[in-house]
């Protein structure tokens, strides 16, 4: 007789039955559940949460919480249709998933959904000189305007120099000669400030006669002597010996006289646009940014966001008394008191359209973030094991990444471990706040930032460190972080004013932290002060490898490691166009690297090539005809000879002495053809108001000349179609020097 089965073991039997067979693939005839799915849409209603009647996401939220509740342990997927979604997603521990389980609430394929945090503005009505003039809903203070997608700016004015703007503790002078003293409402207005790496937006309080006052405490937190803005050494206040003047006021109807420029009225609470070229504001859709933060994960686990878009999200603090007192990469002061803090260990992050709070296994991929009037993305407070990956920041007022937080040693659970930024596009941030960075982590643990592109930057690329080698920053927990293979271009951008950063920027001891396989292009190309590095190991950086790399067109040095207590770094096998003097502090060495190259080898083009979010092309160099050359100039200004001019390192400067008509020329030793001469200028900006000649001749007789007004850059590109023997720059006849760190020469 045959044993009696049960029902179970029945079916057992008939599903493996049924897979040798073929009727069932035999990898799925014990196979899990798949995910429980609910489904939601921008205008669902109801709680069915099903395909056919999808529901809301507040209610798809309670369907998630419940599952959970109710002890199921299958991983929860929400599916969430295109449309347009205004009231922010908020998750918590309740909407986690338990164990190894997993929720993810991801867009429809094929579809984006989109949280928008901006307010529409309609009812635009003409005004004078082509103006349009549309009320502003309660709620809404727009710094930022996007008309069809497109960003407006703010209304803005012309530099005024230190001579006219003198900036003091307590207020700056010349309201009358700036034509602030004759606005119809300068407390509307404010002044932007721009000082080495730092970056100010205060309001305008008042004027009396000449003198301007600014809203408190944003002027009090740009000033020196609050003991809170940072190291006793930092002269980068608005008051201190390197502030130069005020960048620009903005947002006075004085200023509106471009198309795609707005002035916002507080009294009236209208905005006045003037429109671009083909811009009907009856029938556009132009947005101002309203609620900061779209995303909000606070304390959640095991959560996936996948395929969302996030638009249009404010930043509202600097229209506040408390201003943007930018201290770096994008953190403010903030308060009219705190304590004595000279590490940055209580600035404010700006606000983010998501934000990450003691995060645990948070997925953040294939995001699309722009239009923003503020951040994209932050993980702080202990956010641990999570990712943002394969996503586009693009259009950002502020910084597009922060990682970690700003305290040096925090407890275990606040501890930044394990957090990964990867495959991301970055481009076009900090466009209001320039002292801002693109990816940006504090005290961090195996950090990693790997193949991420980033493009068109006004500051750094990516910042890893913190706290200025100030004692209570010495000992951090920083440690094993990787930034490996990310393609960095066309930052520190020199129209956008700020100075002192790198591509790649760290602070701080790191043992066990790598920067590898990098390819930089166009660090503080075209600036004005030679301070604009390659990978900068500033102040404590510690205990880093820097190791195949390649990086060209850096205007300073393409690894910066300047303090001597920024000990045992190596930079070793990297591929690099110019040289560097030895790194500082003990241990700290260059080994094996190929510098002063005219060339990239193929090893290292494949190194170039597969950085970034995706396999991209590489700017080879050119050939420089000026290091092959014999180098010689009208005199010398002590040790500094015309040969520092071709020595291939933009460290090292040629001189002259003072004298009328100082030149410095370069013998090619043989006719050449010249498409370029490239001009670099030295540490003190010496070279200005100069004649760029090529003759075939010694006594440039028939020269090719080509005259160049103001301070020559670094560099300045001179664009020629011409042949010759000598190369030569020329001073005025009036007194001046020549002074040159590099001449480059491509055929």
């Amino acid at each position: 007789m045959e044993p009696v089965m049960t029902s179970t073991a029945s079916r057992v039997l008939l599903a493996a039955t049924l897979a040798v067979a073929g009727a069932v693939p035999a990898a799925t005839a014990h196979a899990a559940p798949g995910p429980k799915t609910f489904y939601a849409s921008a205008d669902g209603r109801g709680s069915a949460c099903n395909q056919v009647r999808p529901c809301s996401v507040s209610s798809a939220k309670a369907k998630v919480a419940g599952a959970i509740a109710d002890g199921m342990t299958r991983d929860i997927r929400v599916v969430m249709a295109g449309g347009r979604y205004t009231t922010p997603l908020t998750l918590g521990s309740a909407d986690s998933g338990r164990g190894k389980q997993r929720v993810t609430w991801a867009a429809a394929t094929g579809a984006r959904p989109v949280f928008d945090g901006g307010a529409r503005l309609t009812g635009w009505q003409p005004g004078s000189d082509g103006r349009w003039v549309a009320k502003v809903p309660a709620g809404v203070t727009p710094r930022q305007l996007f008309v069809n997608d497109v960003r407006a700016e703010r209304a803005r004015g012309d530099a005024c120099a230190k001579t006219v703007c003198d900036a003091t503790k307590d207020g700056m002078t010349g309201a009358v000669a700036s034509g602030v003293a004759g606005w119809s409402r300068p407390t509307d207005a404010e002044a932007v400030i721009k000082v080495r790496w730092r970056n100010y937006h205060c309001r305008i309080a008042g004027v009396t006669g000449d003198v301007l006052t600014f809203a408190q405490p944003c002027w009090t937190n740009s000033s020196s002597g609050t003991n809170r803005t940072g190291p006793a050494w930092d002269s980068t206040t608005v008051d201190s010996t390197r502030y130069d003047g005020v960048a620009f006021f903005e947002n006075a109807p004085e200023l509106l006289n471009k198309p795609g420029e707005f002035v916002w009225n507080s009294a009236s609470r209208t905005i006045t646009y003037l429109p671009r070229q083909g811009e009907d504001l009856r029938h556009a859709t132009v947005v101002a940014p309203q609620q900061e933060s779209m995303i909000v994960l606070d304390g959640a686990r095991n959560v996936t966001l996948e395929g969302l878009a996030i638009r249009h999200t404010a930043y509202d603090q600097p229209s506040t008394d408390e201003g943007y007192a930018g201290m770096q990469a994008g953190l403010t002061l903030t308060g009219a008191t705190g304590p004595v803090d000279h590490a940055g260990r209580y600035y404010t992050k700006p606000a983010a359209a998501i934000r990450v709070s003691g995060g645990r296994g948070i997925s953040l991929t294939g995001l699309d973030v722009r239009h923003l009037g503020g951040a994209g993305a932050i993980l702080e407070k202990g956010t641990q094991q999570s990712t943002i990956t394969r996503s586009t920041f693009d259009d950002l007022s502020s910084g597009a990444v922060y990682v970690g937080d700003t305290e040096p040693n925090p407890a275990t659970d606040l501890q930044s471990i394990g957090n990964t930024v990867s495959y991301n596009t970055i481009r076009d941030i900090g466009v209001d706040y320039t002292d801002a960075v693109g990816i940006w982590g504090g005290y961090e643990i195996g950090l990693k930032v790997e193949h991420n592109s980033l493009e068109h930057l006004p500051y750094s690329g990516i910042s890893v460190g913190w706290g200025w080698n100030q004692p209570e920053a010495q000992k951090p927990v920083s440690r094993d972080n990787i930034i490996r293979a990310n393609r960095i271009l066309d930052v520190m951008r020199v129209e956008d004013g700020q100075h002192d950063g790198g591509a790649i920027y760290t602070q701080g001891p790191q043992p066990g932290t790598v920067i590898s396989e990098n390819y930089i292009n166009r660090s503080a190309y075209g600036n004005t002060e030679r301070d604009g590095n390659g990978i900068y190991l500033d102040e404590q950086s510690s205990y880093i490898t820097v190791e195949r790399n390649v990086i060209t067109r850096a205007a300073y040095k393409w690894v910066s490691n300047w303090a001597g207590y920024g000990i045992e770094n190596i930079a070793r096998h990297n591929w690099v166009d110019t040289d560097a003097p030895a790194l500082s502090g003990r241990g700290s060495q260059l080994v094996d690297n190929l510098t002063k190259l005219e060339t990239l080898p193929a090893d290292a083009v494949a190194v170039a090539r597969a950085a970034g979010a995706r396999p991209d092309a590489v700017e080879q160099l050119k050939p420089n005809l000026a290091r092959h050359g014999v180098a010689s100039q009208s005199s010398n200004e002590g040790s500094a000879t015309a040969a520092a001019a071709v020595d291939g390192s933009t460290v090292t400067d040629s001189r002259t002495q003072s004298a009328a008509s100082s030149w410095w020329q370069v013998d090619l030793g043989s006719e050449q053809s010249i498409k370029q001469v490239v001009l670099w200028n030295d540490a003190g900006m010496t070279t200005q108001n100069v004649d760029v000649l090529v003759s075939s001749n010694p006594d440039f007789a028939g020269a090719t000349r080509v005259h160049l007004d103001g301070k020559a850059l670094r560099p300045t590109e001179v664009d020629l179609s011409t042949t010759g023997r000598y190369v030569r720059v020329q001073g005025s006849a009036s007194v001046g020097r020549i002074g040159l760190s590099e001449v480059q020469i491509h055929p």
